[in-house]
């Protein structure tokens, strides 16, 4: 049987208390014992959105990639909700199939560091276009993935259509 969306969304709750443990650790490290990282957070986008991706996006995809694969079977939250990804066919993913959802996943938490690096550098005048489409792109991917998890048929969200993946409630053991 396929997870609900609320499944869904306390296992990610779960999760992201993880996450923002793990972002807390980064920042006590960043202030108190490397306070150098804070300097490519001061260099060109380029090297702050680089620093960034490797820093926050990276540690946590690799997460969701290996816990939600074959490899891991669920992550923490899908684990205490008892709730697991699986392809079409109902077989664990595999670690490439896990990546591919896992971008698909965080598409727009990866263009919001985008988006926010480039406001932030936006001197007094107009915003250029292009950045306020960035953000209008980003609520309408996040709008999609939750009312197309709700939604449809087998409650897959966009990137789970897209990756051809389904999220389903398991018994326990």
């Amino acid at each position: 049987m396929n997870a609900t969306f609320w499944l869904r969304f306390k296992a990610f709750v779960i999760d992201y208390v993880l996450i923002l443990a793990y972002l807390a650790l980064l920042l006590v490290l960043s202030l108190f014992l490397l306070p150098s990282v804070q300097e490519w957070f001061k260099q060109s986008l380029i090297v702050a959105q680089f620093a960034g991706f490797i820093v926050v996006t990276l540690p946590v995809s690799l997460y969701f990639m290996i816990s939600d694969s074959a490899i891991g079977r669920q992550s923490f939250g899908k684990k205490r909700v008892g709730i697991q990804v699986v392809d079409k066919n109902g077989a664990a993913l595999s670690l490439g199939h896990s990546t591919l959802r896992t971008i698909l996943k965080f598409l727009p938490w990866e263009l919001s560091h985008y988006f926010v690096y480039r406001i932030t550098h936006v001197e007094d005048g107009e915003m250029p276009l292009h950045h306020v489409l960035t953000g209008g792109l980003i609520y309408i991917l996040i709008l999609v993935y939750i009312l197309s998890a709700i939604f449809t048929k087998r409650k897959q969200s966009l990137y789970d259509l897209i990756a051809k993946t389904q999220v389903v409630k398991i018994s326990p053991k």
